[in-house]
């Protein structure tokens, strides 16, 4: 026993008044060890309803909150134990810290940003967002920067002070489903009805769009070579909309093509006078 004693007293560093023992550096790792548990226990209890595959913004951002205050404590609980009295250190890194921070004042913006979302939760894990006119599903909301997945499968790192300093469009946030449209032009002289007709059968025809009362072709004005046309409906399947889009234009053109109704090419009238004018 006294064997152990004299071990859990071994200096192994020691500057001047300054001594790390052994018992300091085990105190240190039981201290990390009981908050990765703490924060385990945080996360099974918050999430023990939800489905893993869908979690729940609200309870996300309560968690990464939580997480963030925990391991603060944490590291002020080990820095205390090594004998670093945290308050004076802030008091004498007072003057350090300002210039610290203006050379770090986009990392801080970033994370106060951070901080904002969590708790306003006005953007959260699983929403679609348009920034700089690229779709993005957001993957996860970290204290300086939050992860999307684009269109293209391609993972965007994005600034917190992006997302609350901008103008970003969430197209996630008041529905589960969005209206969208689709334009096109027909031929002058085509039967505005039966053009009508087929648009809101065409989007009818595509699994995605089932509900028919949320259809609606409209004659959106007279174009210059043509009767141009406002196919709206709702989708939600907001991530993947242009392949909606694109699919419903092919059939919007089989039908055309079945029912005799053109799609015309822009029209340009050049008049060419022959010959000079004599004076």
């Amino acid at each position: 026993m006294e064997t152990f004693r004299k071990f859990l007293e071994f200096d192994l560093i020691n500057i001047g008044e300054y001594h790390i023992k052994v018992f300091t550096i085990l105190t240190a790792l039981v201290i990390i060890l009981i908050t990765k548990f703490i924060t385990w226990l945080i996360k099974k209890a918050l999430f023990r309803n939800q489905k893993s595959n869908k979690v729940d913004g609200n309870t996300y951002a309560l968690y990464q909150i939580i997480k963030y205050l925990v391991w603060v404590i944490s590291i002020a609980l080990m820095l205390e134990t090594m004998g670093v009295k945290v308050t004076v250190l802030i008091a004498g890194s007072a003057a350090l810290l300002v210039g610290v921070g203006l050379g770090l004042q986009q990392t801080f913006n970033d994370v106060i940003s951070g901080i904002i979302l969590l708790s306003e939760r006005s953007i959260r894990v699983g929403d679609i967002l348009e920034i700089d006119s690229d779709i993005v599903k957001i993957q996860t909301i970290g204290l300086r920067t939050s992860k999307g997945l684009n269109r293209d499968e391609i993972s965007i790192i994005i600034p917190n002070s992006l997302i609350t300093t901008n103008k970003v469009i969430n197209w996630s946030h008041q529905s589960k489903q969005t209206r969208f449209r689709i334009q096109v032009g027909v031929a002058y002289g085509s039967d505005i009805d039966l053009v009508l007709k087929v648009l809101e059968a065409s989007a009818l025809d595509h699994p995605d769009i089932s509900d028919k009362n949320t259809i609606e072709a409209r004659l959106a004005d007279f174009g210059n070579s043509s009767l141009d046309f406002q196919l709206l409906f709702f989708s939600k399947n907001i991530f993947r909309i242009e392949k909606v889009k694109s699919d419903i234009r092919r059939i919007i053109n089989k039908n055309f093509i079945e029912n005799n109704i053109t799609i015309p090419f822009p029209q340009v009238d050049l008049h060419v006078k022959s010959g000079l004018t004599k004076i």
